[in-house]
């Protein structure tokens, strides 16, 4: 399976067959220009609620509505050709009942496009996501370290250490059982997330997980190196933008300066001839 190829968009069922496959490749996108670089590569572009934090400077993802999620994901929807969007269900938007789950996930993909919603939550949420899949609504899992869930989980710390591992790969086993397509796995120990990944006949998709999980996602923003100061351990820089974008920026506020932009080449004569 890759994105690059034809034009068929990717849909649920071609990600859950990949099980065990080629490695599913997935990156988070949050703008048309990202996403269209995105779909030439990857088999999913996530539409992550760590848009607050990344595009928005919120300290966490819990202040991100419904309303900047369906903005970031109509964006993203224009540069898509191929991949699968998947878009995130923020903090407060399904927590409460089904029923809410069911009417904000709906409203996610119907105002869109999305062909799923990925939302936080192991064993509790079951029910949720049967529902939701039970009417139509495909859902990417999400189990060990849950963003959201920061301020219960005392920080950003890797989840399923020492017996803590029984809870997270029970939490994994449930929302595959519930009807996920997909599991992402988050900042776990390599042995369970090799574990789980074997446990579950769903697809994993780690971050900070495992090499053996069937597939990876990173933050599209991180792994181009834009923030200078955020280099977490499970995360490759690929490029280091920030820097170059630095330089560039630095280069264009001395030229405006020296008055050496515009120059000649960059503004308009009289004649109306001339280009």
């Amino acid at each position: 399976m890759s994105a690059t190829g034809g034009a068929k968009r990717l849909v649920p069922g071609d990600i859950r067959a990949a099980k065990g496959g080629t490695p599913i490749v997935m990156l988070t996108a949050y703008t048309t220009p990202i996403a269209k670089l995105v779909d030439q590569h990857c088999e999913m572009a996530l539409v992550g609620d760590s848009v607050g934090m990344v595009l928005h400077g919120l300290p966490t993802t819990l202040g991100v509505t419904m309303e900047m999620m369906i903005l970031h994901g109509q964006a993203v929807a224009r540069g898509l050709k191929r991949a699968m969007m998947v878009i995130d269900m923020p903090f407060g938007s399904f927590e409460e009942s089904p029923d809410q789950a069911f009417r904000n996930a709906a409203r996610l993909m119907a105002e869109t496009g999305a062909g799923a919603v990925k939302l936080e939550g192991g064993t509790h949420m079951a029910e949720t996501i049967a529902f939701l899949t039970e009417r139509g609504i495909p859902v990417m899992g999400h189990v060990g370290l849950t963003p959201q869930s920061v301020n219960t989980l005392g920080g950003y710390k890797v989840q399923g250490r020492g017996e803590d591992g029984d809870r997270v790969r029970a939490d994994a086993i449930s929302v595959a059982e519930a009807g996920a397509f997909s599991i992402v796995l988050e900042k776990v120990p390599d042995t369970l997330a090799r574990a789980i990944t074997k446990a579950v006949d769903v697809p994993t998709i780690g971050i900070g997980a495992s090499a053996d999980c069937d597939g990876q996602v990173l933050v599209v923003d991180d792994m181009l190196g834009l923030f200078a100061d955020f280099r977490p351990k499970f995360v490759k820089r690929y490029a280091e933008l920030s820097e170059t974008a630095e330089r560039a920026i630095a280069t264009y506020a001395a030229e405006v300066r020296l008055r050496r932009f515009p120059a000649t080449e960059h503004v308009f004569g009289d004649d109306s001839k001339a280009k």
